[in-house]
């Protein structure tokens, strides 16, 4: 299974957007500079959070993004789904009613052993995403990196010549 990059700057836009003080909205062109990013396609990325209701969009000269929810009530899989979409990631066709004794009738999503092998490897996975938050993650990343949320806040939180942030 291969996921879309969006997945990843995702993930790290929400951690960043967890630290901020008081849920300050953090405009799209600065957490693309931050990870030296194309801002047009992060943005694209952090509309569909919006849309999954994992961000708020925020308007106004001080607007941006913020999490829409406390980050212990975001799971990966929620970004994940955001992103990618909530089809599965594996599609039986039932091809097996093609095969010599096959039967047009027989509902192999059901009954394809590799059908259920697949349908459990994914259910797995998706349990485990789910199980992760991103409260989680940025504890984890604090613990291991404790100069991470300083360093990232600082950049994204900083005042330019003119005193706008």
């Amino acid at each position: 299974m291969k996921l879309n990059q969006g997945v990843e700057w995702a993930l790290h836009c929400c951690v960043n957007l967890a630290w901020t003080p008081g849920g300050e909205p953090i405009s799209s062109g600065r957490l693309a500079e931050l990870y030296k990013l194309p801002p047009a396609y992060l943005n694209k990325q952090l509309q569909c959070l919006v849309r999954a209701g994992v961000l708020q969009s925020v308007s106004g000269p001080k607007g941006g993004f913020q999490l829409a929810r406390r980050a212990d009530r975001i799971s990966v899989l929620d970004v994940v789904l955001a992103i990618e979409g909530r089809d599965l990631a594996f599609r039986c066709d039932g091809i097996l009613a093609n095969c010599p004794g096959g039967d047009a009738d027989e509902d192999y999503l059901r009954s394809c052993v590799i059908s259920q092998s697949m349908r459990q490897a994914e259910l797995a996975w998706r349990t485990e995403l789910a199980r992760q938050t991103v409260a989680g993650i940025a504890q984890s990343l604090e613990r291991r990196f404790p100069k991470a949320r300083a360093d990232a806040l600082a950049q994204l939180l900083a005042v330019d010549k003119r005193g706008v942030t």
